[in-house]
């Protein structure tokens, strides 16, 4: 774990993803994470992920991918006396980070205008469906609805397919992401000025803020972007085409890269055919250049199509599953995941990825493996600074 945030206390009320996804960076960059939990339970991701043991122990896979490096506290804010026990914490937060509903804290006295009259510096960071003003400020929000909602669906998939969901949470990423960016921002004018800050985060505008590049072919040049499969919009050839064996993303974008491209696959003549001579021609033909390619590429297999093309400069990757990437040696050597041998109600070692950066040549690795629910209690309370600490004795 590095220190680019250490001395600095965050307050994790999230729950599932996007909030745990946003706190757990913070925790990668060193700060000290307090996930604040209903004793009832916990994170709803304790009881999510594909191990039926392990969602029944509340330490489910959902959980474990984004609560590394994380302590964590119990605390029914429906009950007064916990209510002022957290009003304890706030006191010596640096921040605090919520992906409740709009209102929901306001309702348990507990909103932001509240918690600065405990903390007038404190950073305070809503993530939510649609942002805390709007129409559909109450809807609630789950990052499938975000995708459809967003326009992502509408260009996922081929023409015959679309619209179809990405296969991951991406909506619920990217608003982990811009609310741990947003944060660390907030904190470098805290840290400044002493002056704290209130964070409104959409995950629809985090997601359309996303989708920069067909968001602008529509708004700047009036063109409504397209499903496309594999095909990349902007460029020919770029994609994914079938090899000898397995599937191989290339990506050659600019004139230099397809002339190479035809050199290397045996084909010099596809460069100057009046088809494929020019970008926007290739663009196009793409579907019979495509063919063209694929028949070379037939000889070889991906892994060793890879190799050639990459050697001479023209970008390529072989299509791989996940098992596939995380025992990849650039993945390894990198030291993209941490392990953990004794995890808190768990019966078996534990690996977790980290974040994607690294600082001063050095992994950002969680310090510490997920919390069990509550686990911290003791802990946490114990070091309150002196102030908090004779409140919560009172």
């Amino acid at each position: 774990m590095t220190d680019l945030l250490s001395g600095i206390r965050i307050l994790d009320l999230t729950n599932v993803l996007a909030g745990p996804y946003c706190a757990y960076q913070l925790a990668l960059l060193g700060a000290d994470v307090i996930k604040v939990e209903t004793p009832q339970g916990g994170d709803l991701a304790r009881q999510l992920g594909a191990s039926p043991e392990l969602n029944r122990v509340g330490m489910g896979a959902s959980f474990l991918a984004q609560n590394a490096g994380k302590r964590s506290v119990a605390l029914d804010l429906k009950q007064e006396a916990d209510r002022e026990r957290f009003l304890d914490l706030v006191a010596s937060a640096d921040a605090l980070v919520e992906n409740f509903r709009p209102g929901v804290m306001d309702r348990l006295g507990l909103g932001h205008a509240r918690l600065k009259e405990v903390r007038p510096s404190l950073v305070y960071c809503a993530i939510s469906g649609f942002g805390q003003t709007g129409p559909m400020r109450d809807n609630p929000a789950y990052d499938q609805i975000i995708q459809g909602l967003s326009g992502i669906m509408s260009i996922t998939g081929t023409p015959e397919t679309a619209p179809l969901r990405v296969g991951y949470p991406v909506a619920d990423t990217l608003g982990g992401l811009v609310g741990a960016f947003a944060i660390t921002a907030a904190l470098v004018k805290q840290k400044t000025t002493g002056e704290g800050a209130f964070l409104d985060v959409s995950m629809l505008e985090c997601t359309l803020s996303a989708l920069g590049w067909p968001v602008s072919n529509y708004l700047t040049a009036d063109v409504e972007p397209q499903p496309m499969g594999n095909e990349n919009m902007t460029a020919a050839p770029s994609g994914a085409f079938r090899t000898g064996d397995g599937l191989l993303n290339i990506a050659a974008n600019k004139q230099e890269q397809f002339v190479t491209l035809c050199r290397l696959i045996d084909r010099p003549e596809l460069a100057s055919d009046v088809r494929f001579a020019e970008r926007e021609t290739r663009k196009q033909n793409r579907i019979a250049l495509k063919a063209l390619i694929e028949d070379a590429l037939a000889s070889g297999s991906a892994a060793a199509w890879e190799e050639t093309f990459n050697r001479a400069g023209v970008p390529a990757g072989r299509v791989l599953t996940i098992p596939q990437v995380l025992q990849e040696q650039q993945v390894i050597q990198r030291g993209m995941t941490a392990r953990f041998q004794a995890v808190s109600g768990m019966d078996r070692p534990l690996t977790v990825v980290r974040g994607g950066f690294m600082v001063d040549g050095e992994a950002p690795l969680p310090s510490r493996p997920p919390p069990g629910l509550g686990e911290h209690m003791d802990e946490v309370f114990a070091g309150l600074p002196p102030r908090a600490k004779k409140r919560a004795k009172a």
